[in-house]
């Protein structure tokens, strides 16, 4: 099979890995991005003054089940074994999440076992007459109860999304644990960890292979399809297309950094559910590398607004209108040739890494096999709306 020459639209996660892939097979790949760093929203690097590795776009701890995945990205970055505990202020006390029986004996100044606790949120707690959620405010009444429920959810997802819950999905809540026991890693996946440099230098190995050149602070154009054998892009999916339909919605993320001296809040993240302190979470960065020693720390208040024209996009809305728009993107993504729509922002969902790394292993699979087979490439990769 002679080689190919493709371009990767966008140096993160799902470029990254295609592009290996494709070179690995042969091929001659261009990875363009209009940062002037790889890694997309997973970048990583040094703070200047402190030392301190820094998730420049917030914090992206790496978890899966999936055997594969977790041997890939050991083979370019060396893992230390991290777990995701996350605490929460809340009407004036600190309570650890997600939810545990820690977390319930504390809020109900209880001393209870295990099954006692598991009785008592059902019996006293959650709201059985609902029994089938559609919100995200009737699944947490039905799961937690009104009390957990306000104190932990209601205020933060106000802040986090801007709307009131009764207005989200059930499903964005039906991913967080409620446990009867002590357990407070967030996660629950068997593979957990953090790459010991960060995740650009994850990525950078990732992309170091001789068929494969990148091109930072450049602006993809469409007309460059063209060019080349294939195109994959990872950009937003209306941007690809002009926004002629108009735009899907997001929600970006504003940081306010501020150094500390010493140890500011004793962990990695502090969420803040009361509704009146305006920003979500606290995040102190030097947490997230506990193997390493700074005197110094370095933490981030999160702000989360809608999103603008000129914003980074990081959470897609996915409501009904943007829904009815997301199907209208398909139908002329899937009309397209030359052209595959992968990651996050080409797919309009929020993926988290191992379920990007995956989907790009498995897209590359599948191109190089349809590819041997002279068979036409379908536009769109992503799940069923």
């Amino acid at each position: 099979m002679a080689a190919g020459k493709f371009l990767m639209v966008g140096a993160g996660l799902s470029g990254a890995v295609i592009g290996r892939q494709l070179a690995e097979a042969g091929h001659q790949v261009q990875v363009v991005d209009a940062r002037d760093h790889i890694g997309g929203n997973c970048h990583t690097a040094r703070d200047p003054e402190t030392g301190v590795l820094l998730h420049v776009y917030g914090p992206h701890i790496f978890h899966t089940d999936d055997g594969e995945v977790w041997d890939y990205v050991n083979r370019f970055a060396t893992f230390k074994p991290y777990k995701n505990r996350v605490k929460t202020t809340a009407r004036g006390q600190v309570f650890s999440l997600p939810v545990n029986l820690h977390t319930i004996n504390q809020f109900f100044g209880k001393t209870l076992r295990p099954a006692e606790a598991r009785a008592f949120i059902a019996e006293t707690q959650a709201d059985t007459t609902i029994k089938d959620p559609q919100s995200f405010e009737e699944q947490a009444l039905r799961f937690v109860g009104r009390d957990l429920y306000e104190a932990f959810f209601k205020g933060y997802t106000l802040k986090q999304w801007g709307v009131s819950p009764r207005e989200l999905p059930a499903s964005i809540l039906k991913r967080l644990p409620l446990r009867f026991s002590y357990d407070d890693n967030y996660f629950f996946h068997k593979y957990q960890g953090m790459p010991e440099q960060g995740y650009s230098e994850m990525i950078g190995g990732i992309l170091d292979h001789p068929g494969i050149s990148v091109r930072l602070e450049t602006v993809f154009n469409r007309a460059e399809t063209q060019d080349y054998d294939h195109v994959f892009y990872s950009g937003p999916l209306d941007g690809y297309f002009d926004y002629e339909l108009g735009r899907l919605g997001y929600r970006t993320l504003d940081f306010e950094k501020f150094t500390y001296d010493g140890d500011y809040q004793g962990c990695a993240v502090m969420n803040y559910g009361d509704v009146d302190v305006p920003y979500t979470r606290i995040t102190e960065h030097k947490h997230f590398a506990p193997w390493e020693s700074h005197e110094k720390s370095v933490c981030y208040r999160e702000y989360s607004r809608s999103a603008t024209p000129q914003d980074i996009p990081y959470y897609p809305i996915r409501q009904l209108k943007e829904k009815a728009l997301l199907a209208d993107y398909v139908a002329l993504a899937e009309r397209s040739t030359g052209v595959s729509f992968v990651g996050r922002l080409g797919t309009y969902r929020y993926l988290d890494m191992d379920v990007t790394i995956r989907e790009a292993l498995d897209v590359a699979a599948g191109f190089l096999q349809q590819r041997a087979a002279a068979q036409a490439v379908p536009a769109f990769w992503t799940a069923p709306l």
